[in-house]
């Protein structure tokens, strides 16, 4: 498995992860895969270029509950096997390790249903974390909800640490979360 940026040879494989009801987005789901597969239809290389936004200049981001807050700089890459396992994304603030409080980790990851439980999500956050040190961040915070136990391996076999029980903003549900570190110097 490797970490690619999305590309025109990639879009179907994705496109079918899509169709199949997956999606990257672990609360809006459904909704978001069917969003994705209309700004494919719409504009394929608009939605590509979208992947990678380092400045922000992308449109607004929907949150949970229907309200939208600013773009933060970010990108996103795709697990790759010969076909489409999973997404893996990062956000972040320049200047600062810090994160509004309606974004609750600077990394995110999905791996399709059908690729679950062959160490992907955990190759693909150790192959991210370098671009998180290149960026200049001295660490890295994911959040998992408490009965998700396969991320909080992913994310303790990176080597991170739980600095946190806390609840998430309204927009999320105000339902609990396991905020976690990982120290990748600066």
């Amino acid at each position: 498995m490797q970490l690619v940026r999305p590309e025109p040879e990639h879009l179907s494989s994705y496109v079918a992860a899509l169709e199949r009801g997956w999606s990257s987005d672990n609360v809006r789901g459904l909704v978001a895969a069917q969003e994705e597969l209309a700004a494919i239809a719409n504009d394929s290389p608009a939605f590509l270029a979208a992947m990678e936004d380092r400045e922000a200049k992308g449109s607004p981001v929907t949150l949970p509950d229907g309200s939208t807050v600013a773009r933060l700089p970010g990108f996103r890459r795709w697990l790759w096997d010969g076909e489409f396992c999973g997404s893996i994304g990062m956000r972040w603030q320049h200047g600062t390790a810090a994160l509004p409080p309606h974004c609750l980790g600077h990394i995110g990851y999905a791996v399709v249903p059908w690729k679950q439980r062959n160490g992907y999500a955990t190759a693909a956050l150790r192959a991210l974390l370098p671009e998180a040190k290149s960026i200049g961040l001295p660490y890295v915070e994911l959040t998992t909800d408490p009965e998700n136990i396969a991320s909080q391996r992913v994310i303790e076999a990176n080597g991170g640490k739980l600095i946190e029980r806390f609840v998430k903003p309204p927009q999320f549900g105000s339902k609990s979360g396991l905020r976690y570190r990982i120290h990748i110097g600066a």
